[in-house]
């Protein structure tokens, strides 16, 4: 008898089972599912990154509907013409101011997305100002407070994660007026640094436009304000600085300003808040200085440097406990009524 090479034995084939099968498949499907889902989410960025487009002449900010304006408008207790003051200032695209006493975390980001909501709705743009750096006011205390360095940093962190959760809507932050024109005086600028990177980072995103503090014309020289705006670095991360914030200086004076600056950075756009400039500055007077009057409406003015100007700086409240002014921030009547005296 012969006996057939061992090679060609017939052997039984190893089936695999039915649920190894079921598991790799179910395996190979999530990892598809994973790979498609950060190829979109790449693409969808990358698109975004690639037509976001900065502020600019046309851009038009929300009216918030909670702002201090509105809120006085809504009040029957004043005078025909407070309230007139009050309904046009109410009425007007202003920046939001986000501080940690009215929007405190756990609240911040619910109030961003309400401010997208209503951007929306009016097919605009949300501009906030972040207010709440530790010992913000450092020098003349009128608005004094923040938080300290580890809830600043939550704060901020919160505030980032509602602008980023936003795809739809352009997003314009000033971030910290006063924070770098005041540390020369109060000696603490190696600590707003630190703090000002920190905020950058939690905050910065795609179609979300970072402008740092840049002072204004009638206080440092634009040598030494570029300073220290260099020292905070980030200038490819941002997209400037701020410049007039809660001031009167005419956009004329700003505008050079600007550029001063930009030429010394070698880089940088600027805003201009054009909110109360509209008879310009009383000298160095800085704090509810009588005879001023509204700006110019934002997105009226831009160029190569200057992205636009905007409302920066809500008109109505009030600079701080001086030249008949109630506590900085705070909603006051005959300072509306003043500087809208031109446009009722």
């Amino acid at each position: 008898m012969i006996t057939p090479p061992e090679s060609r034995i017939a052997r039984p084939r190893r089936r695999i089972p039915r649920w190894l099968l079921i598991t790799i498949l179910a395996a190979a499907l999530v990892v598809v599912v994973a790979i498609v889902a950060t190829v979109s989410w790449g693409l969808t960025t990358g698109i975004r990154t690639l037509t976001a487009q900065p502020p600019g002449v046309g851009t038009r900010i929300v009216v918030p509907s909670e702002s201090k304006a509105a809120t006085a408008a809504a009040s029957t207790d004043q005078t025909a013409d407070e309230l007139a003051a009050a309904q046009y200032l109410a009425a007007q695209p202003t920046a939001y101011w986000l501080t940690p006493e009215a929007d405190p975390s756990g609240e911040v980001g619910d109030r961003i997305l309400g401010l997208a909501s209503e951007a929306r709705e009016q097919d605009a743009s949300i501009a906030i100002v972040i207010y709440g750096l530790p010992e913000r006011d450092c020098s003349a205390g009128l608005s004094a407070g923040g938080l300290d360095d580890a809830d600043y940093d939550t704060w901020t962190a919160e505030i980032g994660t509602a602008l980023n959760s936003i795809t739809d809507v352009q997003k314009i932050v000033v971030l910290e007026p006063d924070s770098l024109s005041l540390s020369p005086e109060c000696g603490n600028l190696d600590q707003r640094v630190v703090e000002l990177r920190a905020a950058i980072e939690n905050i910065k995103g795609v179609d979300t436009w970072v402008y740092l503090d840049g002072g204004h014309s009638n206080w440092l020289s634009a040598q030494d304000q570029a300073a220290l705006i260099s020292q905070v670095g980030e200038l490819d991360t941002v997209r400037g600085f701020a410049l007039n914030v809660s001031n009167y200086n005419d956009t004329a004076s700003e505008f050079a300003y600007a550029h001063e600056i930009a030429d010394i950075l070698g880089t940088g756009h600027a805003l201009i808040d054009t909110s109360r400039n509209g008879a310009g500055a009383d000298g160095s007077v800085w704090c509810n200085p009588p005879g001023r009057l509204v700006g110019d409406v934002g997105g009226t003015y831009g160029d190569d440097v200057v992205d636009t100007n905007l409302w920066l700086k809500p008109p109505g409240e009030s600079d701080g406990e001086c030249n008949g002014g109630p506590v900085a921030g705070t909603w006051w009547p005959e300072g509306a009524v003043a500087l809208t005296s031109a446009v009722r």
